[in-house]
């Protein structure tokens, strides 16, 4: 699976995760209990598929789809937003679910490190009924968020996009996305699944939980041993590459002036897979990505900058 990372250099990418209404609150040092706490709050688009596929559209790639699923309150304007940062939404509406929601607690000071409050809501009930074999059609690569994982319905659909796209031959990606999902999930049920994966693509936390190592290069060297290429992220320290269970390559980060550290994996990933596409090989990807993501950290949002504006609508949600 390793060796068809850089295959198939034409075509589109396919993102199949989330689209999620952030909340983004900036304040500074720790939360006041029972009182109140100053916070600059701004409401933005976000999830984690939807951030990948809008930050590969603005790294080049030309042919960019998201398959999500969001509630009848926010979908025109989360369209428009895909819309407007280049990527072709297929977008299926709950009917009874609203669009998932996360409020993003972050510190203003130098780490600007993030807390999440999360209600999934419409994004994690995608469902097999909402996948078509077609959607594959013209694509180089397929990404699957690991949110998908983390609910029945998604996962099946999640089993039927992967098992579909290794049988046309398609390279499959995945980011396991939470930490506290993931642990909850439980990490062998999370394997068995990435196994069949062709690029792997945890954070440092998510690395060393997967395995139960202290130390990440090791734990993504051991991830490498189950099939997939291993790309693993760690902020300020960059990223490595390891292959058929050994550590072949390390990255080093781009340095940036941190502001808000959402979304910046996404950024990451987003520009790594669109250099995939491109044809580069996965050390130039991983550097593509480690460019993306500090640009993302220097940004409050989890989204690319707009031509038009910053990416919050007027008649956001």
């Amino acid at each position: 699976m390793g060796d068809e990372v850089s295959a198939r250099p034409e075509g589109g990418l396919l993102v199949v995760g989330d689209v999620i209404t952030d909340v983004v609150a900036r304040h500074r040092g720790p939360l006041a209990s029972s009182t109140d706490t100053a916070a600059v709050i701004r409401t933005l688009p976000g999830g984690a598929g939807a951030n990948v596929a809008c930050w590969a559209a603005e790294a080049g790639c030309a042919d960019v789809r998201l398959l999500a699923r969001v509630g009848t309150d926010a979908a025109r304007w989360h369209e428009r937003e895909l819309l407007a940062a280049g990527v072709r939404p297929r977008l299926v509406v709950d009917p009874a679910e609203p669009t998932g929601t996360v409020i993003c607690l972050v510190d203003g000071e130098a780490a600007a490190e993030r807390t999440f409050l999360t209600s999934s809501g419409a994004s994690l009930r995608l469902e097999p009924a909402d996948w078509s074999e077609a959607l594959l059609d013209g694509v180089a690569r397929l990404h699957l968020s690991g949110y998908l994982l983390f609910a029945e319905s998604s996962r099946a659909l999640a089993e039927a996009a992967l098992t579909a796209a290794r049988a046309r031959g398609v390279p499959v990606s995945l980011d396991p996305a939470s930490a506290g999902f993931l642990a909850r999930y439980g990490t062998e049920r999370f394997l068995r699944f990435a196994e069949r994966l062709d690029v792997l693509l945890p954070s440092r936390d998510e690395a060393c939980l997967l395995t139960g190592m202290s130390d990440w290069a090791g734990a993504a060297a051991r991830l490498s041993g189950l099939g997939p290429v291993v790309v693993a992220k760690s902020g300020a320290e960059g990223a490595l590459v390891a292959r058929s269970g050994a550590v072949c390559a390390r990255v080093p980060a781009v340095p940036a002036r941190a502001r808000d550290s959402t979304g910046a994996g996404d950024a990451f990933t987003g520009a790594f897979l669109a250099a995939l596409v491109a044809g580069a090989g996965v050390e130039e990807a991983v550097g593509r990505g480690c460019g993306a993501g500090a640009r993302a950290v220097e940004r409050v949002g989890g989204r690319p900058p707009r031509p038009d504006g910053d990416g919050r609508a007027p008649d956001a949600p």
